[in-house]
């Protein structure tokens, strides 16, 4: 047994161990459950919360890292030396039963709504089903884990939100709406908790927009999902790159940004509060102003401090002094050859206020882009969207009960029960959660509704690889 234990140390061997990747209460829990039970379901749904709608994304990128390679003798010697030590029973004979009869794989049926499904809250979008008698605990198991699909999900959600506010705005100022994927740019790397939540909540903010600075989010949707290149970013500039040439020299800083990125059609994003805001921008209307027009690309000014509403208004304001604006077809002014991108203070009710503000000033959308940190990826938390995983079925020899909670505490957690499943109206697009018996083949059912969820895993395998391309179609399926 000794060489079945990988030591503690190897950080990297613990965290792709899916048997340790759980609650320490989850381990004693084989030993909780009726001793007739065998086999049981469960199920996922956002419980309402800020947005009465949830973009699903995510659980693609879980199972391919965690469910798709085998349970190993050593995972197994690992987990038994940690729950020995760590005070809690281990279900050894299980965990060497899915070795033995399934090769490491493990023995659970897993159904989702496609990826990029904009569903009303209070659905299901998830089920997970074991029924193995010897290892029906492995839905509830497998919790902890599934249920970190919130953190796409509500990211995805919340950028999906972002998106229409913009469009909004685009549509009622601007003659050019094929900018809209670029503007909500992603700035959250610094502010994660992670690297892999750069990379899960990274990806997720790009179902909705192509622009990002979160090298690990554009890797991982382009990893995950089959993609050659989810976003897109340009050289910019931050305070290091401009005060290191000194206070004195803070123009020939910026002049260096023109002379080496500027280019016919190129995109240069200069930060220009180092020191003065306002004497920055008069330099780059007199001294600096030939050297734009000249490169043939497009000037982005960040301002990154103050009031976010004031200063964009009062930065536009003095950039349209020097540059000029055309007038478009909907009456919105239109910056000439310069932009401006807010990313500090960026969160959903400032992005909101600027454009409404930028429209009462007479300014189209098209003049500004918003960086977004930590309120994009790190400003969220399960309860957001009020997130939960529940035990809804499970059966007592061969018989299905229904299992739910509701507690008279709080009617807000009252869980679903019954085997469950989504429909969707085929003609109106309308979700509504059903209880089984349907048959697993996805079949159509009585009436105008079909089913919504597919099988996506079974015992090790993933059944659907969707392309990013796909999930982005299914987001925004209703856009003109």
């Amino acid at each position: 047994m000794q060489n079945d234990i990988k030591p503690f140390n190897d950080m990297a061997s613990i965290l792709s161990n899916p048997i340790l990747n759980t609650d320490s209460y989850k381990a004693s829990h084989y030993l909780q459950y009726p001793p007739e039970a065998s086999a049981m379901f469960s199920y996922i749904e956002s419980r309402g919360g800020r947005y009465d709608r949830t973009l699903f994304f995510g659980l693609q990128m879980l199972i391919k890292e965690y469910l798709c390679r085998p349970i190993t003798p050593a995972m197994i010697g690992q987990a038994k030396a940690f729950f020995a030590a760590h005070g809690e029973p281990f279900n050894e004979a299980g965990w060497r039963y899915v070795v033995e009869h399934y090769a490491g794989y493990l023995p659970v049926r897993i159904r989702a709504v496609p990826e990029g499904s904009v569903v009303p809250t209070h659905n299901v979008l998830v089920t997970v089903e074991c029924d193995d008698p010897q290892v029906f605990w492995l839905t509830s198991y497998l919790e902890t884990m599934l249920m970190r699909v919130w953190y796409p999900i509500t990211v995805a959600t919340q950028s999906w939100h972002l998106r229409k506010t913009i469009r909004a705005y685009l549509e009622k100022s601007s003659d050019d709406l094929t900018q809209l994927p670029f503007k909500l740019h992603d700035f959250g790397a610094r502010g994660v908790s992670s690297a892999e939540s750069a990379a899960i909540g990274g990806a997720a903010h790009l179902v909705s927009f192509m622009g990002s600075d979160t090298v690990l989010g554009v890797v991982a949707a382009n990893h995950y999902y089959n993609e050659a290149m989810a976003a897109f970013s340009v050289p910019a500039a931050e305070h290091s790159t401009i005060t290191s040439w000194g206070r004195e020299r803070e123009t020939e800083a910026f002049r260096n940004m023109i002379t080496t990125f500027g280019k016919p059609g190129a995109i240069v994003s200069v930060v220009s509060d180092s020191y003065d805001l306002f004497a920055a921008l008069e330099v780059w209307g007199t001294e600096l102003k030939q050297a734009v027009l000249d490169s043939g690309g497009t000037l982005v000014i960040r301002p990154d401090s103050g009031d976010p509403r004031t200063i964009v208004l009062q930065t536009l304001r003095a950039l349209e002094a020097s540059f000029g604006s055309t007038v478009n077809s909907k009456g919105r002014r239109v910056l000439n050859s310069v932009r401006v991108i807010q990313g500090d203070g960026v969160n959903p009710d400032s992005i909101e206020a600027i454009l409404a503000g930028m429209d009462e000033a007479g300014f189209a959308a098209d003049n500004i882009v918003f960086g977004m940190g930590g309120a994009l990826l790190q400003q969220i938390n399960r309860d957001t969207q009020r997130f939960a995983m529940k035990c809804s079925a499970i059966r007592l020899g061969d018989e299905w009960h229904d299992v739910h909670k509701d507690p008279v505490t709080d009617a807000g957690k009252r869980s679903m029960k019954g085997r469950l499943t989504l429909l969707v109206n085929r003609h109106t697009g309308e979700y509504r959660t059903a209880t089984l018996p349907l048959a697993w083949d996805d079949r159509t059912v009585e009436g105008d509704w079909d089913e919504a969820l597919v099988t996506v895993f079974d015992s090790g395998k993933l059944l659907v690889d969707v392309a990013f391309s796909e999930v982005r179609k299914w987001a925004h399926a209703g856009e003109g």
